[in-house]
């Protein structure tokens, strides 16, 4: 399964969203009329303009603080590199700092955190279960064996349903991180607004009602190849 193009496909066929949900939570409403985008998803300082000195104090507090254990990211950064995986396009979610997106997001917003920090044991007991090791120190085989037995709903075996809960969560907020970093809009080819290039009504189109430039016009339009 290519999981790049089926994120792809789902954010844009839902106008850059990877789904309602997933990026309503990534972004807080409060600040969104604030603060700019920021332009990549490491979670490093957003952009001065128009920020007010709470929002300024939180975001300090928030990045002085250590949510997950390194054990723990290191499981995060594994997970989000299967979700996400290097390509012939881009880099892989890691190479985004998607895994510190993520650290960012679950202390900004509390909500996640025993989702996650649950989902991450969780795994890790599954793992010493079938393997007796923990994800991260499970072979690259292993480690795809347990995601693709809690990746896809409407597969994944009923003992499997807290497994499948935290991989939903995991593949939202990587994908959110990825999508919203330089290296995700680059591999979207998303351009953003610009400049329309036209070169005038075509000739056939002229002819048909008996028009035509004069050669002043002509000279004086710019002409795109």
């Amino acid at each position: 399964m290519d999981r790049r193009k089926s994120i792809k496909t789902i954010i844009v066929g839902t106008v850059g969203a990877v789904s309602a949900g997933s990026l309503i939570e990534a972004c807080n409403p409060a600040e969104d009329k604030k603060t700019e985008a920021p332009k990549t998803a490491d979670a490093t300082a957003p952009a001065e303009t128009n920020r007010m000195k709470e929002e300024k104090e939180h975001y300090k507090e928030v990045v002085s603080k250590t949510f997950f254990t390194p054990e723990e990211m290191a499981t995060i950064t594994i997970l989000g590199d299967i979700i996400i995986p290097k390509d012939e396009h881009s880099g892989s979610a890691s190479d985004a700092k998607v895994p510190e997106f993520i650290e960012f997001i679950v202390k900004d917003m509390p909500s996640h955190q025993i989702p996650m920090q649950g989902g991450l044991r969780w795994l890790d007991v599954q793992c010493l279960n079938r393997y007796g090791k923990a994800f991260k120190d499970c072979s690259g085989q292993q480690q795809i064996e347990m995601v693709d037995a809690i990746a896809y709903p409407q597969k994944a075996k009923p003992e499997m349903v807290q497994g499948v809960a935290f991989f939903n969560l995991m593949r939202n907020l990587v994908s959110t991180g990825f999508f919203t970093s330089q290296m995700g809009v680059k591999d979207l080819g998303y351009a953003g607004n610009v400049p329309n290039q036209w070169n005038g009504v075509p000739d056939d189109v002229l002819k048909q009602y008996g028009l035509a430039y004069t050669e002043k016009e002509l000279k004086e339009c710019v002409s795109f190849s």
